[in-house]
């Protein structure tokens, strides 16, 4: 059906960057996207994820009708439901039984309304975010230290800073954008920023690094407070900056030096070679422009709050805070983590970043004119789970999330919401490990279809615009909450008919008695967006991208803290005696491996939007577990084959993937895959639900394991052009969508008797002259193919051990109409014959090249850097995440 042509500018929905999109929507409804060079955030510029968008939008997955215990209702009952549920909640055990888990999928106005159901209507705080699990330690490190959850910084402090600091941050992989634009800025700076990267892992970050400091997992906090230390002794602490405008420095460089006395024993407490540390604080003392990025590798920790202040307290100390190029800068992980800090999303705050003090909470109750108002923090989401799974909660709603794989002991969560008696979800897919267990399921709207705003990691908010009709009866959230708190009794604190409302009530609030200081110097709170309080429709409508604050009166900050200005009672920051801490769990004899978890190149958090896109998913198809190669020989532990990692609380059947960029004794295992993709990919099954005392993160980053190999009876593989209903007692199971197919990846322990039969069956094929095979039942080897008028419509491959044949071509073979006679006859070879395209495991998503054609062109043209590849095969040359890779190929030569 025709539809009117248009160009829309939005924001993409990943990571916080908060890129601005072009999405260009054609007559006949297809949409294309590209970067918007307007957008401050990006200047034109996608990763991968961010280009394929428009491969994402189809609804085939969508959660489209309102149901409740599985059967379609009309909205109307579903929206009674939830509300009459969470009244008798109420009624019969407390506001404390109720709960609601969001997420940074929100848009900043679907968080206010739920933040101001649950907080000034019910009355509980028991509303968190899954921004817990990815920031949290970092807005407590703010607030301890700056007394407010300020970001000082800009992006463009990366690239004018002369020491870029990474730790905890693969920003080649999540914040690909960012780090384009920090390799943009060396080449023109003549190699400034040079860059240290802190990673108990060699990650893609590491490629254009200076400096890799491979330190212990969790000995972050022991080499700043060395590095504080040392600016002390080489007296490059900024004393007239203390003096004017801090507190605490003694305190914390006493705890410094208890901690971390001398170089030698910084380096041996955080493995590293003396000459590196003494290298590494060398260079912090003598730069003045120093800017350290910090991301999930210092947040997700049990002391991760004491990791960021520790980190802060050498930027304070030295003075390198709120200048051009100077200052700590927390990059997020999702697209309105930031957002959702502005209006309360977090369990531990009200709106417009005020808190629980009595004053706070009168003025909020005061501005809404609400009932009731929480008074106290509620439940953080791993405290949340487990009340839920004690039955203090009875009645939790979750948005735009899927804890059953994204919270540390997932089994427990999912144990936990099985026996609740009542789990609404609202969500944009069918079908996720945590929709599996709701009662009450509500179709949500998604990127294309929402519109909104959010706030990116340097303080940004940018309009996300629909572009598209919303589908099926799928509703925006800020409608379904407003519906909701209407039938509950509300309806006079929700009136809002458009998102346009709720931003305005938004920017109201951020300025209501958001008085100047004595001496005129700003407001006292740092979140002030009045001026935009009177903005009607269409000027909402337009909004063009701006940073916090925007107060009424004055003018907004670019940087904050350069000369002092904390919202502090006093003004002062606070610098913290950061002491000695260990991970909450020790490797033991029966969990000798360290376990860390995170994300690859091109996948987004549970794949519930990336695994669409086939592009997306060909890099990096399984779950993997990476591991040294030295602990890999000890266990018996080979290549590509399947092993089991386990902890005390769980475990996963993975393929094992050795690797030098690994440490000895450590493991890595991405967290992207649930059972809609994996059977037994659910790493956060593994990962031990200690917490930050402070923040209430989880600790992902290390929890004891043990690794051993997985014999099953059989491993195989399906490709089909059709998605695939598979039978019953697949122990080890992968979904991977393609170009024009559907890969399985397969294993079990009970043997097949007829493989034939099985494949047939599989394939519902029928023998005859469509079907091919071979098998060897000595060698429990089998190999099935149907073909139908000269198309391959599927195969199956099965041998007893992992060693299977390379999928790529065979995976080429199903974009063809018709597969000619030479492809026909090296089918069930699963390899092609001479002259037949192989262009192998895909390396640059951004353009669909293959490994096999990057090793064939760099031997055969003698090509020696990434960008002489770029200038023939266009491989690194969109996100440019893909150039480590490129440069490990031209590195291995021949050998590649």
């Amino acid at each position: 059906m025709a539809v009117e042509a248009c160009e829309v500018r939005t924001t993409c929905p990943y990571c916080g960057v908060g890129c601005g999109v072009v999405a260009s929507v054609a007559a006949d409804g297809s949409v294309t996207v590209r970067g918007d060079s307007e957008h401050p955030a990006n200047l034109g510029r996608l990763c991968s994820k961010g280009s394929a968008l428009a491969e994402t939008l189809a609804l085939d997955d969508r959660l489209l009708h309102p149901s409740i215990d599985g059967q379609r209702v009309d909205w109307d009952t579903a929206l009674d439901a939830v509300a009459a549920g969470l009244r008798s909640t109420i009624e019969q055990f407390g506001p404390e039984s109720v709960a609601l888990y969001v997420s940074g999928q929100l848009l900043t106005e679907d968080y206010y309304v739920a933040n101001k159901l649950m907080k000034g209507c019910i009355g509980t705080a028991n509303i968190d975010t899954n921004s817990r699990v990815c920031m949290s330690s970092s807005v407590a490190g703010h607030k301890r230290a700056f007394g407010s959850d300020t970001v000082p910084g800009r992006y463009e402090d990366l690239e004018e800073a002369d020491l870029l600091v990474l730790v905890g941050s693969n920003l080649a992989w999540c914040h690909p954008v960012l780090y384009q634009r920090v390799l943009a800025a060396r080449k023109r700076r003549g190699g400034l920023p040079r860059l240290v990267v802190i990673d108990p892992r060699r990650t893609a970050s590491c490629d254009q690094a200076d400096t890799h400091l491979a330190l212990a997992p969790g000995s972050d906090s022991a080499l700043f407070n060395g590095l504080l230390n040392h600016l002390h002794r080489h007296d490059r602490i900024d004393l007239d900056f203390l003096d004017a405008h801090t507190e605490g420095y003694l305190a914390a460089l006493k705890s410094a030096r208890e901690v971390a006395p001398s170089i030698p024993e910084v380096a041996r407490r955080c493995g590293l070679d003396e000459q590196q540390v003494a290298e590494f604080y060398a260079e912090f003392t003598r730069t003045e422009k120093v800017v350290t990025v910090y991301s999930q590798g210092v947040n997700q920790s049990s002391f991760g709050t004491d990791k960021v202040n520790a980190i802060i307290n050498c930027h304070l100390a030295s003075g390198r805070i709120g200048k051009p190029g100077c200052g700590p800068f927390s990059v997020t992980g999702q697209p309105n983590a930031m957002g959702g800090r502005e209006v309360g999303g977090l369990a531990n705050q009200l709106a417009a970043h005020m808190d629980f003090a009595p004053s706070d909470v009168e003025r909020v109750q005061r501005f809404w004119g609400s009932p009731v108002i929480a008074t106290r923090p509620g439940l953080k989401a791993v405290d949340l789970f487990r009340a839920v799974g004690e039955g203090r909660v009875r009645a939790i709603w979750i948005m735009g999330t899927n804890p059953v794989v994204s919270l540390p002991d997932a089994d427990a969560v999912r144990a936990a919401l099985k026996n609740c008696p009542l789990v609404v979800v609202s969500d944009a897919v069918a079908d996720t490990d945590t929709l599996r267990c709701a009662h009450i399921r509500l179709p949500a709207a998604t990127w294309g279809e929402k519109d909104g705003t959010v706030t990116n990691s340097e303080r940004c908010i940018s309009r996300q615009r629909a572009f598209l009709d919303l589908p099926g009866e799928a509703r925006p959230d800020w409608w379904i909450i407003s519906e909701v708190a209407r039938r509950l009794g509300f309806a006079e604190l929700f009136p809002y008919a458009s998102p346009a409302e709720i931003f305005r009530e938004h920017a109201a609030l951020s300025g209501f008695e958001n008085t100047a200081w004595s001496d005129g110097s700003g407001s006292r709170r740092d979140f002030d967006i009045s001026a935009l309080v009177g903005l009607a429709g269409a000027a909402y409508d337009a909004l063009a991208p701006f940073h916090w604050p925007r107060p009424a009166i004055g003018s907004g900050a670019e940087r904050f803290f350069a000369a002092g200005g904390f919202f502090t009672g006093d003004r002062r920051a606070r610098l913290l005696a950061i002491g000695a801490r260990a991970p909450a769990h020790a490797p033991d004899e029966d969990f000798p491996l360290v376990l860390n978890t995170g994300r690859v190149r091109d996948h987004w958090h549970t794949l519930t939007r990336t695994a669409k896109s086939a592009r997306l998913s060909a890099h990096i198809p399984e779950p993997y577990a990476e591991i040294h190669p030295r602990d890999a020989a000890r266990l018996g532990i080979r290549e590509d084959a399947l092993v089991r990692v386990f902890s005390r609380w769980g475990e996963v059947i993975v393929r094992a993937k050795p690797s030098r960029e690994q440490q000895p004794g450590s493991v890595f295992v991405p967290m992207h895959w649930g059972a809609p993709y994996a059977t037994r990919g659910r790493v956060d099954a593994v990962v031990n639900p200690v917490t930050d005392p402070f923040s209430g993160q989880p600790e992902s980053k290390h929890t004891p394991v043990r690794v051993l190999p997985w014999q099953p009876a059989w491993h195989g593989f399906v490709l089909s052009r059709t998605p695939l209903s598979l039978p019953e007692g697949l122990d080890y199971q992968v979904v991977v969508r393609g170009d024009g197919l559907w890969r399985y990846e397969i294993a079990a322990e009970t043997p097949v008797v007829n493989w034939g039969e099985w494949a047939r069956a599989l394939l519902h094929e029928a023998p005859g002259d469509g079907w091919i095979e071979f098998a060897d039942p000595a060698l429990g080897r089998y190999r099935g193919a149907a073909i139908h008028d000269g198309r391959l419509v599927g195969c199956l491959f099965v041998a007893p051990g992992h060693e299977l044949p390379p999928r790529d071509w065979l995976a080429g073979l199903f974009e063809r109409e018709e597969i000619d006679a030479a492809e026909r006859a090296s089918l069930l070879a699963a390899r092609p014959g001479k002259g037949q395209p192989d262009i192998g495991r895909i390396v640059c998503a951004c353009y669909r090249v293959g490994v096999n054609t990057l090793t064939r062109v760099i031997r055969e043209q003698q090509l020696t850097t990434p960008e002489a590849v770029g200038k023939v095969l266009r491989a690194g040359t969109g996100c440019g995440s893909c150039v480590p890779e490129i440069r490990q190929l031209i590195a291995a030569g021949p050998a590649a």
